[in-house]
């Protein structure tokens, strides 16, 4: 029998957080009872839910009593502070943090891809980085039919991913260009956007890499449960607002041709194909963004890999990227029976 759930999103100020009630709102996700959590600092403004206005809560440990599903966009230390105690309150924490992604007894889940594991849960479950969810969504369908031996993947990735204050840098940088005035610094940025690109995304390793490449390697492994895949990635940050964009090149163990793969992802779960030349159709930030589908173009050989594919994948990554995920995986484990 189906019922009404208390949902708490912690970070509900922030521009996940809040996208989070709105993916929650136009899903028509179960809830009973909305409790919108941020820190001292942002408690006691007000979150719009239903056409209601709804005070928010300073986070703590006696905020999670009651509550059957906890969202968490606030940042690792967060998370991992108060995902345990609002696992251990009886809650499915769902955390869109990096903090237990890699925890071999926390699952990593797309619901497209690997549902069962969701199951698994101890209390925790993990959102994955934007870019990763992207682009196993358009990969997995394909290395079910034949086996994906090596990815390299370029990304294109908007400001969002770096939160509100990233989208302000845009903003900002890009009205001054306009005005031919001074640009601002950089406040959610290492670097200056407007006009600009930079293949920097989160910090640096000390192998050169960054956290952000690292990221979608490892977890790629994890959610496709394929541990000897080889993936090679560079992380790109863009003048975009909303929507990251992949340039993907595989390497399958039989040969696939293009026309299969269409045909193949044309039938997957939340992919949408857009893929017509001759009409100058394929995926773009711009229409992508807003909507919850993982959108795939420009399938064609890559004759550099053995029995090589490329594609281009495009997402919102603030949606299906962050926020929708994390409800969807809510919502299977209501279909499912497990909440």
């Amino acid at each position: 029998m189906s019922r009404d759930y208390t949902v708490a999103v912690v970070g509900a100020t922030g521009l996940v957080g809040q996208t989070m009630i709105a993916v929650l709102e136009e899903r028509h996700f179960p809830v009973g009872s909305l409790r919108p959590l941020a820190s001292a600092r942002s408690a006691n403004s007000t979150v719009m839910f239903r056409g209601k206005s709804i005070l928010v809560e300073e986070v703590s440990d006696a905020a999670f009593e009651g509550v059957d599903v906890a969202l968490f966009s606030a940042g690792n230390d967060v998370s991992k502070q108060f995902a345990p105690i609002a696992a251990r309150a009886g809650a499915v924490a769902i955390d869109n943090s990096s903090a237990f992604r890699m925890d071999p007894d926390v699952p990593l889940v797309v619901p497209e891809v690997n549902p069962d594991d969701a199951l698994l849960h101890h209390g925790i479950i993990a959102n994955p980085n934007c870019s990763t969810i992207q682009m196993v969504v358009a990969l997995n369908p394909l290395h079910r039919r034949d086996r994906i031996c090596s990815i390299i993947v370029d990304t294109y990735q908007s400001v969002s991913g770096a939160g509100s204050a990233g989208v302000d840098d845009l903003r900002a940088q890009t009205a001054a260009m306009v005005a031919g005035a001074p640009l601002p610094a950089s406040k959610g940025l290492p670097q200056t956007i407007a006009a600009n690109v930079f293949p920097h995304i989160d910090v640096f390793l000390e192998d050169g890499s960054c956290k952000e490449e690292w990221k979608m390697v490892h977890e790629t492994r994890k959610i496709m449960h394929a541990p000897d895949v080889a993936v090679a990635v560079t992380t790109v940050r863009v003048p975009v607002l909303y929507a990251h964009s992949e340039a993907v090149h595989v390497s399958f163990a039989e040969p696939l041709s293009p026309s299969e793969a269409r045909a193949i992802l044309s039938e997957a779960p939340g992919v949408v194909v857009q893929d017509d030349l001759a009409h100058a159709v394929y995926p773009m930030p711009a229409p992508a963004a807003g909507h919850d589908e993982v959108f795939v173009g420009r399938i064609r050989p890559n004759p550099c890999l053995t029995n090589g594919l490329s594609l281009w994948v495009v997402a919102d990554n603030v949606r299906k990227g962050a926020a929708t995920n994390a409800v969807q995986i809510a919502e299977l484990l209501i279909q499912r029976g497990a909440l």
